[in-house]
């Protein structure tokens, strides 16, 4: 994709939010009461399934990974009367590319902007003024989708560079018998955590499966509230010239789309194969970052 035509791709998506210059809610404004109302019908079972993945160790994907320490063993002694406690402490990069985690709307800057023409200088050392992850202190819940790419293409994973196309996503539906509508949040499975289950993992940041671009019109049509996958969504290498995470600037920065990346769903597969459909309630739950531009996420489906 050229330069040019990316460019225009990015103003006729931007040119159709709704919102006014001062909303920071973004694609989320499609979850109305009425909608997440209607999503708790969604839960008929009564299980929950994780859509998250472990922290990862070091790893060619994982440069910098999470650190977990033990600041204090219950077997050592006590300064509490009675009793002992066990302790930990953890260090994370939030944006990193192998553990689960949300993108805030102020993570993407694109011609000197963040999301609704918000200045960048928003964002200091000292975090973020406006569009941080806080804005989703009350969580993200609605009717989650999960659309099976590599079961629509009969693969157990996408190949790292190969992308998915507008017309996958609605083939995929097609073949799940799943409709996906407003205000609904679209989980994308390339099969990314299990060919690294399996493969071992690589430098993902090199090569990766993800969305195709033009993808992105399908959503905006949609009008779906959040975007996660199993990968970050984005192809690499990229295939727009002079852009290396367009669908990141398309979601985010255009369209105010939240992005949650490299989930698991293995477990959610297994779940909606025996369930034998592909909705449920969905609960996404970021911690009170003020000031973030993601946080660590642990996505629940309920079926």
């Amino acid at each position: 994709m050229s330069a040019a035509s990316f460019r225009a791709l990015h103003d006729r998506l931007r040119g159709q939010v709704p919102w006014g210059v001062g909303d920071r809610r973004g694609a989320l404004n499609h979850i109305t009461p009425e909608r997440l109302a209607a999503a708790a019908g969604e839960v008929q079972l009564g299980r929950t399934v994780t859509l998250a993945g472990p922290l990862t160790s070091s790893a060619p994907d994982n440069p910098e990974p999470a650190t977990r320490h033990m600041k204090r063993l219950p077997g050592e002694p006590s300064d509490v009367p009675g009793l002992s406690f066990a302790a930990d402490q953890l260090v994370m990069n939030v944006h990193g590319d192998a553990d689960s985690h949300i993108d805030a709307l102020c993570h993407v800057s694109y011609d000197g902007a963040l999301y609704n023409g918000v200045r960048p200088g928003v964002v200091t050392s000292q975090g973020a003024g406006e569009l941080s992850i806080d804005d989703v202190r009350n969580g993200i819940v609605g009717r989650g989708v999960l659309l099976d790419i590599p079961r629509l293409r009969g693969v157990r994973w996408l190949e790292p560079g190969d992308h998915v196309t507008a017309a996958e996503l609605a083939a995929a539906e097609a073949a799940q018998q799943v409709h996906l509508g407003p205000g609904d949040v679209l989980f994308v499975r390339v099969g990314h955590r299990r060919r690294r289950h399996e493969l071992g993992p690589w430098d993902v940041a090199k090569s990766r499966a993800g969305l195709h671009p033009e993808a992105m019109t399908y959503l905006a049509e949609r009008q779906v509230a959040a975007l996660g996958s199993d990968s970050n969504s984005d192809t690499a290498p990229s295939i727009v010239e002079g852009v290396a995470f367009p669908v990141h600037v398309l979601a985010i920065q255009a369209t105010g789309l939240h992005l949650l990346d490299y989930l698991q769903f293995e477990d959610l597969l297994a779940a909606c194969e025996a369930a034998g459909r592909w909705s449920f309630l969905c609960v996404v739950a970021p911690l009170r970052l003020p000031g973030g531009t993601g946080s660590p996420v642990n996505p629940i489906a309920i079926l």
